[in-house]
C-alpha cells in the first residue's frame, strides 16, 4: 500500500436526482407513474408485478410478458416468464441460461450460459460458464476480470460502478470507470465496502484503513477500525473511540463523538442514533430528525425518509425537514428526489421538498 500524502479528490460529478419514472397501482389497479407534476396511465389492464429504479420500470403484464418503460416508450422485452433484475438504470432478464440486457433502449445478451450474476446501477457482473470467466458489462462493453480452468470465484464486493476482485493468484483489484488497478496478493478475505467512485478497506498487509480513490490506493488510518461504509464519493467510519468520522475529497470530519449506537450511509445521506437521538447528514449538514430513536426509515439518493412519531411519514429533503401525512402505517418509498406514499385506501401522496402531489 501506498501511503497518504494528503490529497484533494473530487470526481463524483453532478448527478441528476430527478426521477424519470413513479410507478404505482391505484384503487382501480391501474398501473401509472407519476412524472412532470401528473399521473400518467401505463397500461390499461392489471398487471401482475412490477421492479422499479428511478430512470425505468420493469413489468409483468396481465398476459405474463415482461415490458419495461423509461418515461418515454414501453418496449415488450420477453413473452415466456422469466427472472428480472431492475436498478435504477439498468435491467436485466435470464431465460435459462441466457441473459440479457437492457440499457437505455438497447438490447444485449451478455451470456449464453451464465452462472452468477449481480446487477448494480452501472455494471453488471456475471459469471460465463461456458468460457470460465468472470466479466464486468460497464457503459457498452463487456470486459473478461478473469478466467479460470475451474471457473472463476465471484466478485468479493460489488458497488454501483466499482468491484474489488481477486484473480487466480489471489490478488486483489479492482475495476472502476473501464479500468483495472492492482492491489496487493493475500490469501485471506478482505472485506470491502464501497458506493460509487469509492472503496474502503482494512488492508491486511500494511495494518492500515485505506481507501480506493481517483485510480490510487491511499492510506486513511494508522490502524484497522471495525466499521465503515460507503456512498457517494465519501465514507463513514468509526475509530479506536467510538467516534463518527466522515471523509470526503481528501478531508476528515467529526460527525459525532457520542458513539452512535447505530448507523447507515446509502448514496449521498448518513443516517445515526445517539442517546436517544436521531440525526441525518445531507449536503455536509448535520440535521436532528426526532428525539427518538427512529426505527423505520429508509435513504435514498439525497433523501431520508422514515416513520414519525405518530406513526405517519416525515422527511428531509433538501435541508427540510417535512411532515408528509400523520396517517398511521402508511407506506413509503423514495423515488430520485421524491417520496411516494400509499396510504390504507390506495390513495397516493407525492412530495417533493417544495410540493405534494395526490391521487
Amino acid at each position: 500500500m501506498r501511503n497518504l500524502i494528503i490529497l484533494f479528490l473530487s470526481l463524483n460529478g453532478l448527478f441528476s436526482l430527478s426521477q424519470k419514472v413513479m410507478p404505482l397501482v391505484d384503487f382501480n389497479n391501474w398501473f401509472k407513474s407519476f412524472e412532470n407534476g401528473a399521473f400518467k396511465q401505463l397500461d390499461f389492464q392489471p398487471i401482475k408485478e412490477f421492479k422499479a429504479g428511478d430512470d425505468l420500470v420493469g413489468y409483468i403484464d396481465v398476459r405474463g410478458n415482461l415490458r419495461v418503460y423509461d418515461g418515454e416508450n414501453i418496449k415488450d422485452l420477453s413473452n415466456v416468464n422469466v427472472e428480472y433484475i431492475v436498478s435504477d438504470h439498468l435491467l436485466t432478464w435470464k431465460i435459462g441460461e441466457t441473459l440479457n440486457l437492457w440499457d437505455q433502449g438497447e438490447l444485449k445478451t451478455l451470456s449464453y450460459r451464465c452462472g452468477n450474476y449481480t446487477v448494480k446501477d452501472s455494471i453488471v457482473v456475471f459469471q460465463d460458464t461456458r468460457f470460465n470467466t468472470l466479466n464486468v458489462y460497464y457503459e457498452g462493453d463487456v470486459t473478461v476480470l478473469t478466467t479460470s480452468i475451474e471457473g472463476p470465484k465471484f466478485a468479493d464486493f460489488v458497488g454501483e460502478n466499482i468491484i474489488a476482485y481477486r484473480d487466480n493468484g489471489d490478488l486483489y483489484k479492482v475495476f472502476w470507470q473501464g479500468d483495472i488497478y492492482e492491489l496487493d496478493a493475500w490469501q485471506g478475505q478482505i472485506h470491502f465496502e464501497g458506493g460509487t467512485d469509492i472503496l474502503a478497506f482494512n488492508d491486511p498487509i500494511t495494518g492500515t484503513f485505506a481507501i480506493f480513490e481517483s485510480g490510487q490506493f491511499l492510506d486513511l488510518e494508522e490502524f484497522h477500525m471495525n466499521r465503515f461504509k460507503a456512498g457517494r464519493g465519501f465514507i463513514v467510519y468509526e475509530n479506536q473511540n467510538n467516534d463518527l468520522l466522515y471523509y470526503k475529497d481528501g478531508e476528515i470530519s467529526t460527525i459525532s463523538n457520542f458513539g452512535a449506537s447505530s448507523w447507515q450511509v446509502v448514496d449521498d445521506v448518513l443516517f445515526w442514533k445517539e442517546n436517544g437521538i436521531s440525526y441525518g447528514y445531507q449536503n455536509g449538514q448535520k440535521y436532528e430528525l426526532a428525539r427518538f430513536n427512529i426505527e423505520e426509515v429508509q435513504l435514498k439518493n439525497n433523501v431520508i425518509a422514515f416513520r414519525n412519531v405518530m406513526g405517519g411519514v416525515d422527511a428531509l429533503m433538501a435541508g427540510k425537514l417535512i411532515n408528509i401525512t400523520n396517517q398511521t402505517d402508511s407506506k413509503f418509498s423514495i423515488h430520485g428526489d421524491k417520496v411516494l406514499v400509499e396510504l390504507f385506501n390506495r390513495s397516493y401522496i407525492v412530495q417533493t421538498d417544495n410540493k405534494s402531489y395526490t391521487l
